[in-house]
């Protein structure tokens, strides 16, 4: 039957599920041992609030439901496809994902620290850049002294790097 001849009230609403933190195609779901906590804590919370809605309200349910089933489907390919980052395996001289890097931009003479982290833990109030960032790029594989260029366009911007902490 074609959708023309159901009764409007009778069509479900397709949930509208913003997507995840962009992850390009190609590029492997790095995450700290904290990012992967966090999607766990996530994916519990959506159960929860599944588990809590109310049936009686047979419509609203149907579409809260789907909602959330939307949100679990794209929260569990990204826990599925995680990698932990374990840091203590890594050289603690180098900057790589789950490190806490201090640096100077040369050009304005500032400082800045940042912590290198899986995309989906990425949050700039907090001071945690993702991995797929050009700034965490040119910060990779760098050591204390040593210097990072940013380029953006005609403008570069250079770091020196001033402290890695895990």
């Amino acid at each position: 039957m074609s959708r023309g001849f159901v009764k409007e009230d009778d069509q479900e609403e397709v949930p509208l599920v913003p997507p995840r933190a962009d992850l390009p195609n190609g590029t492997e779901n790095f995450v700290t041992q904290n990012g992967l906590d966090s999607l766990l804590e996530e994916k519990e919370k959506l159960l929860r609030e599944q588990e809590n809605l109310d049936a009686s309200q047979e419509k609203e349910y149907r579409i809260s439901f789907n909602h959330i089933n939307a949100k679990l489907q794209l929260l569990n390919e990204r826990i599925n496809s995680a990698k932990i980052i374990d840091p203590t395996k890594l050289p603690q001289d180098e900057i790589h994902i789950g490190a806490k890097v201090t640096f100077k931009n040369t050009t304005n003479n500032s400082t800045q620290t940042f912590q290198v982290v899986g995309v989906d833990e990425a949050n700039i109030s907090q001071k945690k850049i993702s991995f797929i960032t050009p700034l965490a790029k040119a910060l990779m594989h760098k050591k204390v002294g040593e210097n990072a260029v940013l380029n953006l366009g005609e403008k570069k911007n250079t770091f020196e790097i001033l402290k890695i902490e895990y």
